[in-house]
This record gives C-alpha cells, sequence and structure tokens, in this order.
C-alpha cells in the first residue's frame, strides 16, 4: 500500500512540473484565445501541488520512519540529514508559490506586459522548484536502496 502512496505523490508531483511548464509556455504567447486555459491550468497546478504535498504528508507521517532509520545507519546519511530536510522546507515555497499561480493570472494577461512577467517569473520558479523536488525525493529514494543493499545480508 505505501508504494501506491508514494507512486501517487511522484505523480501528483509530475503534474505540478507538465502544468507549471504548460502555463509558462502559454503565457509566453498570451491572447484572448488561450487565456481561459492559462487560468484553469493555474487552478490545475495548484490542486495538484496541494495534492502531492498533502499525499506524500501522509506517507512521511505513517511509512517514512523505517526509511529515515535505514537511511541513517546506511553510507549516505545525507540522504535525509541535508536532502530531506531541505525538501521539507522548500515544499513550502513552491505550495506558496503555486497557490499564487491563480491570482497572478487573473489580471489582463493579453495587454499587461507587467502581469506577464510576473506570471512568468511564477512559473518559472515553481517549475524549478518541483523538478528540484523531484530530484531531492529520488536522491532519497536512492539512500534507501542503498542502505538496503548494505546492511543486506
Amino acid at each position: 500500500m505505501n508504494e501506491i502512496i508514494l507512486i501517487t505523490h511522484v505523480l501528483f508531483g509530475m503534474g505540478c512540473i507538465l502544468t507549471t511548464l504548460w502555463i509558462f509556455v502559454d503565457v509566453l504567447h498570451a491572447s484572448a484565445a488561450n487565456l481561459p486555459r492559462i487560468r484553469s491550468m493555474c487552478r490545475a497546478s495548484a490542486v495538484v501541488m496541494w495534492l502531492a504535498f498533502l499525499i506524500g504528508g501522509y506517507w512521511y507521517v505513517s511509512y517514512y520512519k523505517v526509511d529515515k532509520a535505514l537511511i541513517l545507519k546506511g553510507p549516505w546519511p545525507f540522504a535525509h540529514n541535508f536532502i530531506m530536510e531541505t525538501k521539507e522546507h522548500l515544499v513550502i515555497t513552491l505550495l506558496l508559490v503555486v497557490t499564487y499561480l491563480p491570482i497572478a493570472a487573473a489580471g489582463d494577461l493579453v495587454a499587461d506586459k507587467g502581469a506577464r512577467r510576473v506570471l512568468l517569473w511564477a512559473t518559472g520558479l515553481a517549475a524549478v522548484l518541483a523538478l528540484l523536488m523531484d530530484l531531492e525525493g529520488g536522491l532519497i529514494a536512492l539512500g534507501v536502496k542503498v542502505a538496503s543493499h548494505v546492511n543486506s545480508p
């Protein structure tokens, strides 16, 4: 069951990456025709990231204790001590940025170059942070894998 929870967390996180990249490209070519799509994708990005956060938080509280102990006993304790700790703090910034996206998209993106610029910066930051979260999650998983190979008979 915990694998299903973890893969769902990853899939929603990937959804955040895809939606923010989609928004970025659409905003580069903002027009009256794609404005409704930009706004709906901003809402979708916020929703999928919040779902990733909630599912990941449930997994962290319910299942991570075993992985944490394994990582700390293995050759990559930094996978928890640095990477997981960093991820725990950076995800708050990501949540704030994606929550802001629908607000930033409410302006006149077609006529207002400043509004487009703000949304471009916000989606760019969200995409980079989401990619960083994915990388950190992969490194944490590798920390578990390396530790389990070292500690297995």
